[in-house]
């Protein structure tokens, strides 16, 4: 949208903030109905605030679904209003929930677009392997009390490394153009009790991260061969797939850009993994 500027007007600047949240409360992202908690909602109200009660509209790079949590998304907002990019993180913060927080902030050229220019996102799903439920973090990780076999999880998962037609991993709602995405990287880590899937891609469906942990989680409990994760992914039909897993333990890990914007880095998330290895793919 092009801005239309008064005689005298100042040119608005864009900046960009990294958003940490525990989705737990919401029902995602994406501003919703009066009445219904989002993410959006909150950050601008408390931006607002900050900027003198100037109404602020954010663009993000990914709307994370209810309940989902992220430590690294990146959103934008355009301003006329001037503050010190610690002043819009400090007074951000100060009038955010304890369960939402800007990590940081940075004046951008006006071609940066939070969504647009992004070329990659990374997200980990956090699964809690035991047979008895925790009590804590119980918001934060997903639980499944059958033992899961992680190499076979391992195995499985390669088959849905590079790119492919992944219909079969999409949610009847999704609004994505092609199903075709390219997965650049999935790792499966052990961490104590904990099992992590990491995941960057081109871009996911609704829903793909969650339809993945279904799917390899089964395999891990010997319920379905490992091969069944190519004849899901091969079958194109979300039916085939099995249950989608709970999104509790879905992150939204990073967003990459090109170098030129030089957006701040901070650790891979969530903070319970911090012993794992903060490897930049």
């Amino acid at each position: 949208m092009t801005t239309v500027l008064e005689e005298g007007q100042a040119a608005p600047t864009r900046i960009a903030l990294g958003i940490e949240y525990k989705g737990s409360r919401y029902r995602g992202f994406q501003r919703q109905r009066a009445g219904v908690p989002s993410i959006q909602e909150c950050l601008e109200k408390a931006l607002s605030k900050v900027a003198g009660g100037q109404p602020v509209t954010l663009s993000c790079a990914g709307r994370t679904d209810a309940l989902v949590h992220a430590c690294g998304q990146v959103v934008h907002f355009d301003t006329t209003i001037e503050r010190s990019m610690h002043s819009w993180v400090m007074g951000a913060n100060m009038n955010l929930p304890g369960d939402i927080s800007v990590a940081w902030a940075k004046a951008m050229p006006r071609q940066f677009d939070a969504r647009f220019s992004a070329m990659a996102r990374r997200y980990r799903y956090v699964i809690y392997n035991d047979p008895i439920r925790p009590a804590h973090m119980a918001e934060e990780v997903t639980w499944n009390h059958r033992p899961l076999d992680i190499e076979r999880m391992r195995e499985a998962s390669r088959y849905f490394l590079g790119t492919h037609d992944f219909s079969a991993f999409r949610a009847r709602q999704c609004q994505a153009k092609s199903p075709i995405k390219t997965v650049h990287h999935l790792e499966i880590i052990e961490h104590g009790r904990l099992i992590v899937l990491d995941i960057r891609a081109n871009a996911f469906l609704h829903h793909m991260v969650r339809n993945f942990a279904g799917v390899l989680m089964t395999i891990g409990a010997g319920e379905r061969p490992v091969e069944w994760a190519r004849e899901v992914l091969e079958a194109r039909v979300r039916r085939t797939g099995g249950v989608t897993a709970h999104p509790y333990g879905l992150y939204l890990v990073e967003v990459d850009y090109p170098e030129e914007f030089e957006l701040p880095q901070r650790y891979l998330g969530p903070h319970f993994l911090s012993g794992l290895p903060d490897c930049r793919l």
